[in-house]
């Protein structure tokens, strides 16, 4: 057993109670989730959809298919002055001209154009009713179980619907996966057509460590912000939905951001390949073999509290090579208070030969003669 010193540890508050209609907040990086409230309650994804039309521009730019420089002929269905477009968002495009891909993404993240949006799903798709299809098929890849799209840009659509969890999955997967088109979401703002348009995350230009995502509004979704900071290597993922204002929206997440960043942090609590235990194998080239941890755990806790965790194994018996690094020997648990907060397959840390025939039926004896001590 493995157990380091006590040190007193922060004491934790129940999260803040925000004015919202659903809300979550996880870390990036452990997925621990931090607060939540309806998280799963169905509710209109505004234009918090353009998160999922982005993610897919970063895919087909990642795997080539498509290049920032390329052009892309604005049809009649993404003008600007298409009429369902009326009173909302835009990138101010019009049917004919000849619009850059890259110029087209930040009119979808930074403009929140639903004009330059359907442009993106026309031009990957053919279509937004084959886009909408790509859409549904990548939500339910990346695990996003609750959530159906009808559009590209998120205006009220009868069947598209999504949840706080499904979002932060969402986010948690263009921050993964696309780290240099997520840049692209801290920018402030962004000219087009001579026209200056700027973020409408205003926590951008407050909080310097707030780098992203994307606000959403109709009448039915009320304000919602899905936002993402970075402070001292820990990154938290907020889900705000159903606000009554920009303002509601922003200072709900802040509260959030704040109450995570001060109570909990996220630390690799062992290394990948770290060693727990030498124990004995048998009828191998080798009389021990190092096992642990074959990949990093990485545990999101209150403050103070990493110094009480305690790590315990649990080793199959006998241990017989041939071994292969990975194999699986045992489980090894970690508790925090009595409570387990991680458990996860004991491996071998190294290869073991299978010994010769003499070799083998000497330790074949041995082991008889250690099963009668249980040594």
């Amino acid at each position: 057993m493995l157990q380091a010193p006590v040190q007193a540890a922060t004491i934790v508050p129940s999260p803040p109670q925000l004015s919202a209609k659903a809300w979550l907040m996880i870390d990036a990086d452990s997925s621990k989730v931090l607060a939540e409230h309806n998280a799963d309650m169905l509710l209109p994804p505004a234009s918090l959809t353009k998160m999922m039309t982005s993610y897919l521009l970063a895919q087909e730019l990642k795997d080539g298919r498509l290049q920032e420089s390329d052009k892309v002929t604005i049809s009649d269905n993404a003008w600007s002055q298409n009429p369902v477009f009326a009173g909302s968002s835009l990138m101010w495009i019009e049917p004919g001209m000849e619009v850059s891909v890259g110029d087209l993404q930040r009119g979808v993240i930074i403009s929140s154009g639903n004009d330059s949006t359907v442009a993106v799903a026309e031009h990957i798709a053919g279509s937004e009713a084959v886009f909408a299809e790509m859409m549904n098929t990548t939500a339910k890849k990346l695990g996003m179980v609750d959530t159906h799209y009808s559009n590209s840009h998120g205006l009220d659509d009868e069947g598209q619907v999504t949840t706080a969890r499904d979002l932060a999955v969402l986010a948690q997967a263009m921050i993964r996966d696309h780290p240099e088109q997520y840049a692209i979401y801290k920018e402030q703002e962004f000219t087009f057509n001579s026209i200056k348009q700027y973020n409408r995350n205003t926590l951008l230009n407050e909080d310097p460590t707030v780098d992203g995502l994307k606000t959403g509004y109709t009448k039915a979704a009320g304000y919602c912000l899905v936002a993402s900071a970075k402070r001292d290597g820990m990154r938290l993922i907020t889900v705000v939905m159903g606000t009554s204002s920009p303002r509601m929206r922003k200072n709900e997440t802040r509260s959030l951001l704040n109450y995570g960043f001060r109570f909990f942090e996220t630390s690799t609590v062992h290394a990948a390949m770290t060693e727990l235990e030498n124990p004995r194998i048998w009828q191998g080239q080798a009389d021990t073999v190092p096992v642990g941890i074959a990949d990093a755990v990485l545990l999101t806790l209150p403050r103070g509290k990493a110094k009480s965790l305690v790590t315990e194994i649990a080793l199959e018996r006998p241990l017989l090579a041939p071994l292969a690094v990975g194999d699986k020997v045992g489980t090894f648990t970690i508790t925090l208070d009595g409570e387990t907060v991680f458990d996860g397959p004991l491996a071998a840390l190294a290869a073991v030969e299978q010994g010769g025939f003499f070799a083998r039926l000497w330790d074949t004896v041995l082991m008889w003669f250690a099963s009668l001590f249980d040594v």
